[in-house]
């Protein structure tokens, strides 16, 4: 039996969409606009879920890799914009561990991670997570987060993984709302029983 290849085909605005390389993004707060913008344009688009992520060097404040929700463009469950984003910036420092290949690495992600993307973290090579919405904001408007440890930030800095949360959460819960709002797909909200 012959197996397609697996690739996950990144949305043709996106290119054109993000800012030039030179940009630096010196703050929590400016990183995190980024990807608010990102999962709103995701959504406006119709390319995926209302998520955004990116990862930075805090080094150098410059953009390594966006990503961008893709669970129902790719009609693969795991294309979670963290994923995409730490995938894509993998692929391109050429190490599978971001910090191995010299980076001072930041996730910036809009909404907390679920239990898969937490999950993924502590091999990326992190040194930082920030995030915008949380686990409850995106719980409330339909999505399945998965079973996750009460506590799960305290965890990732007992691994070294410093935890910034509540990065502009309201501008973050918008773009979750907005999505709500418009009728967009909840692909893993779970049955009422």
């Amino acid at each position: 039996m012959n197996f397609p290849a697996i690739t996950l085909p990144i949305p043709d605005w996106l290119s054109a969409f993000l800012p030039s390389p030179e940009q630096i993004f010196d703050t929590p707060e400016s990183r995190m606009a980024l990807v608010i913008d990102l999962a709103s344009h995701n959504i406006r688009q119709g390319t995926g879920g209302p998520f955004g992520a990116a990862v930075f060097d805090l080094d150098s404040g410059r953009l390594i890799a966006p990503g961008v929700n893709l669970v129902t463009a790719t009609c693969c469950s795991v294309a979670h914009a963290e994923l995409v984003a730490l995938m894509m910036a993998q692929r391109l420092v050429g190490n599978f561990s971001l910090s191995a290949a010299g980076c001072n690495a930041e996730l910036t992600s809009s909404t907390e991670p679920c239990a898969m993307c937490l999950g993924a973290l502590p091999w990326a090579g992190l040194r930082q997570l920030s995030c915008g919405a949380r686990d409850s904001d995106a719980r409330a408007v339909g999505f399945d987060e998965g079973d996750k440890p009460p506590h799960w930030h305290r965890l990732l800095e007992k691994r070294g993984i410093r935890v910034l949360r509540d990065i502009c959460r309201s501008q973050a819960v918008a773009v979750l709302d907005q999505y709500r709002l418009q009728g967009g797909e909840i692909y893993n909200g779970r049955p009422e029983c």
